[in-house]
């Protein structure tokens, strides 16, 4: 007899992530073209492009999402993301665990890619973790900015709005459902800090938050998780000296406010623009340095495996520590008593160039399709690859193939650049390597 075996059909899992980012933008853009979505007929373009920014929980609006969303398209709005900042096959294989069926290698191999693993081993237990961790801080922090807004909004509304803020800067998005964002929240202690924290928390990936978990000590942790720490906490300090020194006295942003605003102020916008997206100034008015200084850190943005984007710190951080290394002339990148691999440092200068040709690839095709000024311009692109949502107030004004445009970048930007080659271009090992000769450079 012969046996006929069946070959399994198979996706590559940059395939399958990019895959699920598109389904569920193509997904909300539907939802939000309902009529009982919004309140005023948007065309399907900006229902691209807020389904775009919602699922790559970027935060790039080209309408008011609390006047123009009906109370269904906002929950549409926050459930694209939730599922775009943790990820939909991450809710796929937690509704398997539920009900109780058994999660496939290949779903566990599509995990492994989306968390940056070395392998698929305890993935399942790390999505139980990682949900719980989400939902449980997701949970308090409504809990607490319920009771902080009861007063001023009464108990129903207080809720909604904690629990839309709430997920909306968890997962790194920068949605607001007030006009303003959060400008009329500048000098308010409770409301910067609880939001903050919940991005910077997402921002700093759940491999890490769960490496701090399980392990109490310094010396314990991971070489990653030292580096998205430290660097972490160096870059929020010296953004916010940056900041308040570069806006100290421009009277339209923090020039007339009180010194401990100013600090509260500089704080919340030196953080925020490594892909948080609230703000609490308006940015349309702040000096030149200060912006290009905020395009700077949302070129970078978070950490890997979070709900974050950008290059990521840890890419930066490597990128310099080669830099170091070489002009010590020392063969590898070192710190905290480790060394880092050759392979890590070619593929942190592979993201890095990929990101600078992409933003300014789409920052010329702009300047070509739009007639809006250069640097707001430039601004809109480099806060949408980082998926901030930061913008100068020009979205709104933006033609219908910049608005595609920009959704392109918000989509690449998300899932990585380097996802996007992995899917066009197949990589082959090979077994052989031409003799070396000299090229001169510098």
């Amino acid at each position: 007899m012969r046996t006929i075996k069946k070959k399994r059909f198979s996706i590559s899992p940059p395939l399958a992530i990019a895959g699920s980012f598109l389904f569920l933008i193509a997904l909300g853009t539907a939802m939000l073209k309902l009529p009982f979505a919004t309140t005023t007929w948007i065309s399907w373009t900006d229902a691209l492009f807020v389904a775009t920014s919602a699922t790559t929980v970027t935060g790039l609006s080209v309408f008011d999402p609390g006047t123009t969303l009906t109370l269904f398209g906002e929950l549409v709005l926050l459930v694209l993301i939730q599922c775009g900042g943790i990820g939909l096959m991450t809710f796929a294989v937690a509704l398997l665990i539920v009900l109780g069926k058994r999660v496939g290698l290949q779903n566990r191999i599509y995990l492994q890619e989306s968390f940056n693993q070395n392998s698929v081993g305890g993935i399942v237990k790390l999505v139980r973790l990682i949900l719980t961790f989400v939902l449980t801080v997701e949970a308090v922090a409504t809990i607490i900015l319920t009771i902080y807004w009861f007063e001023d909004f009464g108990l129903k509304d207080s809720f909604y709005l904690s629990l839309f803020h709430v997920i909306s800067a968890f997962n790194n998005a920068g949605f607001s459902l007030f006009p303003d964002n959060l400008m009329g929240f500048v000098g308010d202690p409770i409301v910067n800090l609880i939001l903050s924290s919940l991005f910077i928390l997402g921002g700093l990936g759940f491999t890490v938050v769960i490496d701090l978990y399980q392990k109490q000590y310094f010396r314990q942790w991971s070489l990653h998780t030292k580096l998205m720490i430290a660097g972490t906490v160096i870059i929020n300090i010296f953004a916010t000296l940056v900041i308040f020194a570069l806006e100290f006295n421009n009277a339209q942003t923090i020039g007339d406010l009180p010194m401990y605003e100013k600090i509260m102020a500089s704080y919340f916008s030196g953080v925020t623009p490594r892909t948080a997206g609230f703000n609490t100034l308006d940015y349309g008015v702040m000096e030149d340095p200060t912006l290009l200084f905020t395009m700077f850190l949302m070129f970078i943005g978070a950490g890997s495996a979070s709900t974050a984007s950008g290059i990521k710190l840890t890419t930066f951080i490597v990128v310099i520590l080669a830099t170091m290394a070489f002009l010590r002339s020392r063969g590898e990148p070192e710190i905290f008593g480790r060394s880092i691999r050759l392979e890590t440092v070619i593929r942190s200068l592979a993201i890095t160039t990929i990101g600078l040709l992409l933003v300014v690839s789409f920052i010329f095709l702009l300047t070509v399709t739009e007639t809006l000024p250069f640097l707001p311009l430039a601004f809109e692109v480099v806060s949408a690859f980082g998926t901030v949502g930061l913008s100068m107030g020009i979205t709104s004004q933006l033609s219908d193939l910049g608005e595609v445009l920009l959704s392109m970048v918000m989509f690449v930007g998300r899932i990585g650049p380097l996802t996007i080659f992995f899917i066009l271009m197949k990589p082959k090992k090979v077994n052989y390597r031409y003799p070396y000769d000299q090229v001169f450079t510098g």
